[in-house]
């Protein structure tokens, strides 16, 4: 399967993204600001969306909308330097919807 990769989160977390060509969306963790970028971003029909565990929580619910649908996968990624276990909740989440099994509990 083929597809766009957009990438989520601070100038910070998507700089080396956008140097490997990925379309990146840099915004700091507003809750307005990240709820819009989202939305726009599941309107460009991306197939893999990548989203810094800081901004996630804001991303959170405009995904939830999406989150069963085979595209796009959204991926959160820890970029803090206190991670706050969102990224690992997330992952736990899409395992769990994968194989049936909460894996990492």
């Amino acid at each position: 399967m083929e597809g766009k990769v957009a990438v989520l989160g601070s100038a910070d977390f998507v700089m080396p993204f956008a140097a490997m060509g990925l379309d990146t969306f840099a915004v700091e963790p507003e809750s307005q600001k990240v709820i819009e970028t989202a939305q726009g971003i599941l309107k460009q029909k991306y197939t893999l969306v990548v989203v810094a565990e800081n901004v996630a929580a804001y991303a959170q619910p405009v995904f939830d909308t999406v989150q069963k649908k085979t595209t796009p996968c959204v991926v959160v990624a820890p970029f803090t330097a206190e991670p706050s276990g969102v990224a690992t909740q997330s992952l736990s989440k899409l395992l769990k919807m994968a194989t049936g099994i909460d894996i990492l509990k």
